[in-house]
């Protein structure tokens, strides 16, 4: 008796199993989509973030100084490889990669990402060319 409600057993679950299938791949949509909603809302931040600091006062356009490439990175390499990193999620560790695909080396991109970093904490300029820079890549 015991084979026997084995079978039925496991004939129900081969009979389940499609339902079960259709409500994971609706979970894994659903959860994509709630994603897409956070990363737009995050986006949405930043940039009411950046038009708060800019009441203070506009910003000038940054000098050709600051905004002269680091270790052979200009802004909009930089930039590039900033949104390149949304295919892998924002994981930082795949920055050398996505570097190289854009012809920088590991090493300059870590100078860069430091100079880069510094200059925009710096000056509200050059986070403005950076952003503008982001949007267009």
């Amino acid at each position: 008796m015991g084979f026997l409600r084995q079978m039925k057993d496991m004939k129900d679950m081969v009979n389940a199993a499609p339902g079960m299938i259709e409500q994971a791949q609706t979970l894994g949509a659903q959860a994509q989509e709630m994603a897409a909603a956070q990363q737009a809302a995050a986006q949405q931040q930043t940039a009411a973030a950046v038009a708060a600091a800019n009441l203070g006062g506009a910003p000038g356009a940054a000098g050709a100084g600051q905004l002269a490439p680091i270790a052979g990175v200009s802004l909009e390499a930089y930039a590039k490889v900033s949104k390149g990193l949304a295919a892998y999620g924002y994981d930082q560790s795949k920055a050398p990669l996505v570097a190289e695909q854009h012809g920088i080396s590991a090493a300059d991109w870590d100078a860069a990402v430091a100079g880069w970093n510094a200059r925009i904490t710096a000056d509200r300029s050059v986070g403005v060319a950076f952003n503008a820079a982001y949007q267009a890549a």
